[in-house]
């Protein structure tokens, strides 16, 4: 299901056709340049251009991310155990800091989105430290390798046609810089959602993912957008606090999100 809705997304958001998923997937790098070659002629069906498909075929194989993406063990951790080695407690006492220092975007953000400035400032937190990593990957290999990778190619074409889409549109580099599994920016956006819900917070007229106004504009976006309920707790049982799944379907890192920014708040 999973699929055919980002497939159909690309299609009908972005005039993209569907693609087949005919390039063959592999498990290491061996074959990432056969597939590249084939995949380029799904992204050209599908209405990714010149600049784009140039950008596709310099891409490298990134071991790096699927290392990453075969060691994810902390969300297996207890809630307790999460929290201190992602340090909660540290977030929340920045966030109250950072929240008190700007305390007017913070409000004019839930008042366009309805989105409470915990939630946010919890996000941004968790996801770089406020801002201090962002990554050290390239944006463009992650998702192409993940694509190409067996696990979860269905998963990743779409933010790889989204990253293609972003760079044909001069939106996005095919040198920009994320995490290891291709995230963008202060709150680390997938390419796909990050084409989908960027919103310019700043207002000069683009969205940039590294200006932290631009990235927390989007991120209370795609909340809202995912069916966020303005006044309404999101606390665990209710129906924010299933509407935080849709950012990360870790419930310790839902968990944590709902207690750090309710703390924030408090």
């Amino acid at each position: 299901m999973l699929t055919r809705v980002l497939t159909c997304f690309f299609a009908a958001t972005f005039g993209l056709s569907a693609p087949s998923f005919a390039a063959k997937c592999g498990n290491n790098a061996s074959g990432f340049n056969a597939w590249k070659q084939q995949f380029a002629q799904e992204a050209k069906a599908s209405g990714i251009k010149q600049r784009g498909l140039a950008a596709l075929a310099n891409t490298q194989y990134a071991s790096a991310t699927i290392k990453a993406d075969r060691g994810q063990k902390s969300f297996k951790y207890s809630y307790e155990k999460f929290c201190q080695i992602r340090g909660c407690n540290v977030i929340v006492a920045q966030g109250k800091k950072r929240k008190a220092q700007n305390a007017g975007f913070y409000q004019s953000l839930e008042n366009a989105y309805g989105v409470p400035s915990g939630v946010i400032i919890a996000i941004h937190g968790m996801e770089t430290g406020f801002g201090r990593f962002m990554g050290d990957s390239n944006v463009l290999n992650a998702t192409a390798t993940l694509a190409y990778d067996c696990r979860r190619p269905h998963f990743f074409t779409p933010h790889l046609l989204g990253a293609l889409t972003m760079i044909d549109r001069g939106m996005m580099s095919p040198n920009a810089i994320g995490a290891k599994h291709g995230e963008l920016g202060h709150t680390q956006f997938l390419p796909g959602n990050a084409l989908r819900y960027g919103r310019d917070g700043n207002g000069d007229g683009r969205v940039d993912f590294n200006n932290q106004s631009d990235a927390l504009s989007s991120t209370a976006n795609y909340l809202r957008q995912k069916g966020w309920k303005p006044g309404q707790s999101y606390q665990p049982g209710t129906h924010n606090f299933n509407v935080l799944k849709q950012w990360n379907a870790a419930s310790v890192y839902q968990k944590s999100l709902a207690v750090m920014g309710a703390q924030i708040d408090g």
